[in-house]
């Protein structure tokens, strides 16, 4: 087995935590979906939010959708002008035999302005 990371990212439209809570669970769905993963595939997962969101931690969105004995961690996005706002990353380390071509990055809605290259 195989230790890769999945990326992915989305777009708030506001910043109120019950908002984050199921934009960010859909975006770990999805992850897990378009990879066939499970929660037992996960190492941990890295978010970043871009410093306009104040209402939550993205992380309590994962523990929401049952993703509770995984490591995951907080930290806010650089604060680069022109920057999208209100966003939410996602860096899931992952274990897993499937190449690294295969693995399918998440850029909900808007966010996948972000990574025209690996949106799928």
């Amino acid at each position: 087995m195989a230790v890769r990371a999945v990326r992915g990212a989305v777009q708030l439209e506001r910043d109120e935590a019950g908002h984050m809570d199921e934009q960010v669970g859909a975006l770990l769905t999805a992850v897990l979906e378009r990879n066939g993963l499970t929660t037992d595939d996960l190492i941990s997962i890295w978010f970043t939010a871009t410093p306009d969101l104040h209402s939550d931690f993205p992380a309590a969105a994962a523990r929401k959708i049952g993703i509770v004995d995984v490591p995951l961690i907080c930290a806010q996005e650089l604060d680069v002008e022109g920057a999208m706002p209100r966003v939410v990353r996602v860096l899931a380390h992952i274990e897993s035999d499937r190449p690294r071509a295969d693995l399918a990055h998440v850029y909900l809605g808007a966010a996948a302005a972000l990574r025209k290259d690996i949106a799928q």
